[in-house]
């Protein structure tokens, strides 16, 4: 394959443009791609990571007045670290079946079994103390005795924290039993436990659930039921329960509540569900602000209870495909600020997303979509399966393009379809540019994603940190072939193909039809989702496609 001819102008413009252009042919009918993004140039880079020589030339005053702010601000951090673990209650407790010296701190509780000394023991015992930190913590009950039929009252028994622990990548819950039989004390221990965990002020308290029935198994409801609801109802987290009955219906409902009801939106089902709340949620604060033109920060962040078949996001922000995991993120207030693309052709907005695939990810799935009578594991292998057999190699061939904000997790992917994007690394995303290869080369690319690394040590891939892409398919002589219904007379059709009509693209797992160019930018921190920064998802499915 022929290197794409590419040109790099400079401006004098916050970012250098970079252009390529690829002409797909297939004898005499061909079709172009042009593709242009934006990227931080290598100097810019260097100049903001390295200070300006005007300030190494600092008076020594300003030197020293910095080192006595240094010195005050780690004064004033240790004294709130002291403060922080400063001790507010102590009391015995039975832990189990022995009694307990218990600390409460700010931060932490901890228990230390009571050993009576013995004057004939000359070792020591150690004793080995437990401990739960306060922001695992997320919620506190009263245990009391009741009769058979008794609805309230009752002799107190103690307290019961329930928390969560971490086992690998999930998220579990747990119950740490106090016992101790006075009232006032176990009364005094909850109401200052209580007030401790109203400081959490990321913990929502009121929340906006959708509901997709209709997603993968049709299970949504059954895993709200059985593993969110409760977990929410100990929390004391109020719900506005809305189970969706078409496509839309949350777009629609999002765009007439109240949201300043509400501390979040939570979202069951699948990435199609995620992709249309998220989409919701960015317009109606652009619609709130009245800024047609430029996005605005979503204002309420998106808890994502998986439900679907793959659930890229939310592998993405929770690392497994678990509804308990998923729901404690929620419950405790973890908050991830997550980037966010805008789509837009012939300037007018299509959605907002994450992710898009044109080419191969979007052919595949537009093939996937004639047969939802499958089941989603079969539907994906057919879909895979049929887009490889209908192969060409011609010169300058792009097979697919993928643009991603988010690494893209999935079980079938561990590391991720965009394993360079970061949370951390704002306003810039990851272009995946496939070129031409043969069949075996790119079944190979396409088998490191779930196997191991090294998915971009190609030659025929490209890969680009950009802030904006351009995709224009352009067709000099247009298609008269029509794809048949089983797509067995397809052995001669470009991945990448133009009929003068609309072209499939994959975004956010939902089939996009578009027929002009498209523009896709990437804005930083547009949206937060109830999860934390995860690199590698768990694994747990494999594909016998290829």
């Amino acid at each position: 394959m022929k290197p794409l001819p590419v040109s790099i102008a400079t401006r004098p413009r916050k970012y250098t443009p970079l252009s390529a252009y690829a002409c797909l042919s297939d004898r005499n009918k061909f079709i172009s791609v042009v593709f242009s993004f934006f990227f931080v140039s290598s100097s810019e880079r260097v100049n903001m990571s390295e200070p300006k020589v005007e300030a190494q030339r600092e008076p020594r005053d300003s030197s020293k007045k910095k080192k006595k702010k240094k010195k005050e601000k780690r004064k004033i951090s240790e004294e709130e670290e002291k403060e922080d673990e400063s001790v507010l209650m102590r009391g015995i407790f039975k832990v189990g079946k022995k009694s307990h010296d218990v600390l409460l701190t700010r931060t932490r509780l901890t228990w230390t079994p009571i050993i009576p000394e013995s004057p004939t023991d000359k070792d020591t015992n150690v004793v080995q103390a437990g401990v739960v930190l306060l922001q695992d913590v997320f919620a506190v009950k009263v245990k009391r005795r009741r009769m058979a039929g008794q609805q309230s009252g009752g002799a107190v028994l103690g307290l019961a924290l329930f928390h969560s622990r971490r086992r690998g990548r999930r998220l579990e819950e747990d119950t740490l039993h106090l016992h101790n039989a006075s009232a006032e004390h176990t009364h005094s221990w909850y109401n200052t436990l209580k007030e401790l965990l109203t400081g959490f002020s990321c913990r929502p308290r009121y929340v906006k659930v959708f509901i997709n029935p209709s997603s993968h198994k049709k299970e949504a409801v059954h895993i709200y039921r059985d593993h969110v609801a409760p977990l929410f109802k100990m929390a004391d987290i109020r719900t506005d329960i809305t189970v969706t009955d078409r496509k839309g219906h949350a777009l629609s409902v999002m765009k007439e509540c109240k949201l300043d009801e509400y501390d979040g939106v939570v979202c069951v089902g699948g990435d199609g569900s995620v992709a249309e709340l998220c989409h919701a949620l960015v317009l109606r604060a652009q619609l709130d602000a009245n800024s047609p033109e430029n996005p605005v920060r979503a204002a309420l962040p998106l808890g994502i209870i998986p439900a679907g078949s793959t659930d890229v996001v939310s592998c993405s922000v929770h690392g497994v495909r678990d509804p308990v995991t998923a729901a404690l993120h929620v419950v405790l207030g973890h908050l991830q600020q997550v980037d966010m693309c805008s789509f837009l052709s012939n300037g007018q907005l299509v959605r907002f997303g994450f992710s898009a695939m044109f080419g191969f990810g979007g052919r595949s799935l537009a093939r996937a979509e004639k047969k939802r009578w499958m089941s989603s594991s079969r539907r994906r292998e057919y879909a895979v399966v049929k887009t490889l057999e209908s192969w060409v190699t011609n010169q300058g061939l792009y097979l697919s393009i993928s643009i991603m904000s988010i690494p893209c997790l999935s079980p079938h992917a561990p590391q991720g379809l965009a394993p360079n994007t970061r949370y951390t690394l704002n306003s810039h995303a990851s272009l995946i540019a496939v070129g031409n290869a043969s069949r075996s080369e790119f079944i190979k690319h396409l088998k490191r994603y779930s196997s191991s690394s090294g998915q971009f040590s190609f030659p025929f891939v490209e890969t680009h940190s950009v802030s904006a892409v351009k995709i224009r398919p352009r067709s000099r002589i247009g298609w008269s072939e029509e794809e048949s219904e089983d797509e067995g007379d397809s052995k001669n059709t470009p991945i990448i193909q133009s009929e003068g009509a609309a072209l499939p693209w994959n975004i956010d797992g939902e089939l996009v039809e578009i027929a002009n160019e498209v523009l896709i930018r990437v804005h930083p921190r547009l949206i937060a989702l109830y999860g934390e920064e995860v690199h590698e998802a768990e694994s747990t499915v494999t594909c016998s496609c290829i």
